[in-house]
């Protein structure tokens, strides 16, 4: 019998659950002697509840026998120790997460019971404390349905009056710290998708529809505080720069996808609600005037960091008002949004910190409005193309406040720096695939795909309208319609009446053919332009792309002589580089660089493209600064390199613009000659190399070879045969040592790259040769040494030097003549093999037929050896 009382209670038996109720039910008085046990009580009763729930149901039956969510809320009023609370919070989460049964969740929330702990006050400076309310409020959250949230509710007359969760959650949707602010997401989603008619009623009435115009009131300052890090960075960029700017992106795109998040639930008025706080606090009064043309000396990153959160804005939240809104105020001039008063908005945000009053001064903009003359002009409309803007100003014209936010777009896109350039281009090309934008709108801009305009007409052909049929087939469809005035028209009369911006839109009677036109000569005007990065040129590839058709017939003469001229001067600086530094690599990167601005490839933006990148936070990051500019001497082959391939990136541009000008199709190649057979008596094969090239162990005839001296170390001095050696575009300086037995041969021990030595004989010794040792491939294309910004991985890389020391100074001359004469024959090829693809005629009649093999060269790149 005794050893029966003394037996020891399983520890997920029901036993357990009734001796650790009883005890709850004897506790008076919660202090230090028996916290412990009262907080492992509650830790267990959490364990066997769910054990229970899953095994056996009779553990809940006991659980609402004696009724312990009462005890578990006598407990709490009985504590003054911080961790019990705290304890009872994680138990009855735990319960409230892993209870299955429908019925058990009912219980739970039934008896008020809930909302009394909701309600409690708390002491949340314990941010523990906090941290586990918070979760508790989630997990209730994520088991609310129809059913479940009338549990939680008070009404009157069918309409309800207090909702504690929501209430209580909300409070602290502000909060310093992110996990906090993501938790009350969290619990506002679920309560946004349960879909009950009632409680959208009431957050969305006063004064809880207050929460969703604060949130946007938090999202500017957000903003504010991002383009401050933005300007911070693009001063004085630092070696975290990079991983900030990326952080803050990443939260600024959280907020974007949790006001997406709240329009999907489909809760009436909400995304009218969102849509008019977005204009009202952010976008006209902030964003808008930050885009005013500055001088060349002022900081342009309130430029930036707008253009950026406009095409996030579009991007992300796909509210139809809100992007037509948009669109349609591009026709407005700055000073509209910097001169409103905002009508009927003002003072709609209070609390929370916020300004009560929607306010626009001068240093409400990211870019404070600054009227002074600007030193970049209108865009540029050549004169011979006869679509003149009735609203295009001159040269001499040059405040920003009397353009069109869509004339200052195409006015950075011609007179911008590269950022400026890329975020203008990325807002178009935004617009340009913002579904939610009415085609008639974008028609409107000037930027409708040329695809979407003839499927437009198409229509209207086969339903028998005789205008859709006649500018279908016609050579220069204007799509002039009288459907897109009156889209436009609608959204202007809101602009004007529901926000109350007072001035007129600058170019509304303007025909869509005449801005589609303005677009074409900004972009062919930036083609033109020698201070923009390849790879926003690309991004104007694109943008053009979708704006063309397939043939010359929307290119006048002067952008065709633009375009050539531009290119003609490309073409004589590709082949400058055919005698440069790495004019070894130039037809293997002109062939890779061919296929990438075809097609996408990785985040490169091509001509054929379907769509531009995908995220343009390039825009936001520090700029890529080429070695020149940093830690790197300007006669580095580094520089040399990157100047070499950017160079190759905008000469493929602009000769594919040649090859679409003239409504030809792009080869999947370049039209390039295949490699040609070496002479009989070319040195390669006299001295018996193969096309493997020199490899460490070959053994070669040293015929045309002249002894030297080298010291690859301090104080130990070799002696080798010296030879330059070309084998189509490429070549080598090789160190031979001598065989003993057959002295007319050698062994390749050294091997180095010919282009780009630069062999210079010695002023004070003119027995000695230097000559510069280049890397053997090109550093920056390799993955594994460079990461996504273009940034090294490892120290920036510097060349090495050899300094030959030969017999005399006529074998020294020998040698010179030799790396010389190699060096003519390799530039030769290059030049023989690129020679169609500089002549257009040649190139555009016969690509088809040219083969490119990016392997020839490769197979000849230099290994790199050592001794």
């Amino acid at each position: 019998m005794w050893l029966s009382f003394w037996r020891s209670r399983d520890r997920f038996s029901l036993d357990q659950l009734r001796y650790l109720t009883d005890q709850l039910t004897k506790i008076q008085i919660v202090n230090e002697i028996n916290k412990d046990f009262v907080i492992e009580a509650l830790r267990s009763i959490a364990e066997l509840i769910t054990y229970g729930d899953q095994h056996d149901p009779r553990f809940f039956e006991h659980f609402m026998e004696k009724q312990v969510m009462g005890e578990l809320v006598r407990i709490l009023k009985l504590s003054r120790i911080s961790s019990v609370p705290l304890q009872l919070l994680q138990t009855v989460s735990i319960m409230i997460q892993n209870l299955r049964s429908e019925h058990a969740i009912y219980y739970m929330f039934s008896n008020e019971h809930m909302n009394y702990l909701i309600t409690y006050s708390f002491d949340f400076r314990n941010e523990e404390l906090l941290s586990y309310y918070i979760s508790f409020l989630r997990a209730i959250s994520g088991k609310l349905n129809k059913n479940t949230i009338s549990l939680l509710v008070k009404t009157c007359d069918d309409e309800i009056v207090s909702f504690p969760l929501y209430v209580e959650a909300i409070r602290f949707a502000f909060h310093e710290e992110n996990m906090v602010r993501t938790a009350v997401r969290t619990v506002t989603l679920n309560v946004y998708h349960v879909g009950d008619d009632a409680v959208n009623r009431y957050i969305t009435s006063a004064p809880h529809a207050d929460y969703f115009s604060n949130l946007i009131s938090f999202f500017r300052k957000q903003s504010m505080d991002f383009n401050k890090l933005v300007s911070d960075t693009l001063t004085n960029p630092g070696p975290d720069s990079t991983s900030t700017i990326i952080a803050a992106v990443d939260d600024i795109e959280d907020n974007l996808y949790y006001f997406s998040d709240i329009v999907s639930a489909g809760i009436p008025d909400i995304g009218t609600l969102i849509t008019d706080s977005f204009l009202v606090v952010l976008i006209f009064p902030l964003l808008f005037p930050s885009l005013r043309i500055v001088g060349d000396n002022e900081m342009q990153s309130g430029v930036v960091t707008s253009l950026y959160l406009l095409c996030c804005i579009l991007r992300i939240l796909k509210i139809k008002d809100l992007a037509n809104t948009i669109a349609a105020a591009l026709f407005y001039p700055l000073e509209a949004f910097t001169q409103s008063s905002w009508g009927k908005f003002n003072g709609h945000i209070s609390g929370d910190g916020f300004t009560s009053k929607t306010e626009v001064s001068e240093n409400d903009n990211l870019n404070s409005y600054d009227p002074r003359c600007s030193m970049v002009n209108a865009p540029y409309i050549p004169s011979s193309s006869g679509f003149h803007s009735a609203h295009a100003h001159s040269q001499n014209d040059c405040s920003s406040s009397n353009l069109s936010l869509r004339e200052v777009l195409l006015a950075y896109v011609t007179k911008g720096n590269d950022i400026e350039v890329l975020g203008s281009l990325g807002l178009l090309a935004t617009l340009l695939q913002t579904k939610e934008l009415d085609e008639s709108m974008l028609d409107g801009l000037g930027i409708l795909p040329q695809r979407k305009q003839h499927k437009k007409l198409l229509l209207e052909a086969l339903v028998g309208e005789a205008s859709g049929e006649e500018q279908l087939f016609s050579p220069k469809n204007s799509l002039a319609r009288d459907g897109i005035g009156s889209e436009l028209e609608y959204y202007h009369e809101k602009i004007k009446e529901h926000y109350g911006v007072s001035s007129q839109a600058t170019d509304v009677g303007t025909s869509p053919l005449v801005r589609r036109f303005q677009v074409i000569d900004a972009l062919v005007s930036l083609f033109c332009r020698s201070n923009i990065s390849a790879e926003t040129l690309w991004d104007g590839g694109w943008l053009l792309r979708q704006l063309l058709p397939y043939s010359e017939s929307e290119f006048n003469s002067n952008h065709l002589e633009l375009l050539k001229v531009s290119y003609n001067s490309c073409a004589s600086a590709l082949m400058e580089e055919a005698r440069g530094i790495w004019s070894d690599f130039l037809v293997t990167v002109l062939c890779e660089e061919w296929r990438k601005c075809k097609r996408e490839n990785f985040q490169t933006v091509a001509m054929e493209s379907s769509s531009p990148r995908k995220e343009w936070t390039c825009m936001l990051l520090p700029p890529h600064k080429l070695s020149s500019e940093v830690d790197v001497p300007d006669e580095s082959s580094f520089v040399a390199g990157e100047r070499m391939l950017e160079l190759v990136k905008v000469f493929v541009l602009q000769h594919q613009l040649q090859i679409f000008a003239l409504g030809k199709p792009l080869p999947e190649q370049p039209p390039i000659h295949l490699p040609g057979d070496l002479p009989v008596n070319h040195r390669a094969k006299t001295c018996g190399l193969d096309v493997s090239g020199p490899k460490p162990g070959i053994e070669l005839s040293l015929g045309d070879a002249v002894p030297c001296r080298i010291a690859f170390e301090r104080g130990k001095e070799r002696h080798f045969w010296f030879l330059a050696i070309s084998v189509g575009t490429s070549g080598w300086l090789v160190l031979a040592e001598e065989l003993p037995l057959r002295q007319t041969h050698g062994v390749i021990r050294v091997a180095a790259p010919l282009a780009g030595c630069n062999p210079k004989i010695d002023d004070k010794h003119p027995k000695w040769l230097h000559v510069r040792i280049r890397p053997s491939s090109l550093p920056f294309l390799d993955p594994a040494k460079f990461n996504d910004n273009g940034k090294s991985k490892t120290k920036a890389l510097i060349d090495g030097r050899w300094t030959l020391a030969f017999r005399d100074e006529e074998s020294c001359k020998s040698a010179l003549l030799m790396i010389v004469e190699e060096m003519g024959l390799q530039s030769d090829e290059v030049h023989r093999r690129l020679k169609p693809l500089l002549n257009l005629e040649i190139a555009t009649d016969s690509s088809s037929s040219s083969v490119c093999d990016p392997d020839d060269s490769s197979s000849f790149r230099t290994h790199p050896n050592s001794l």
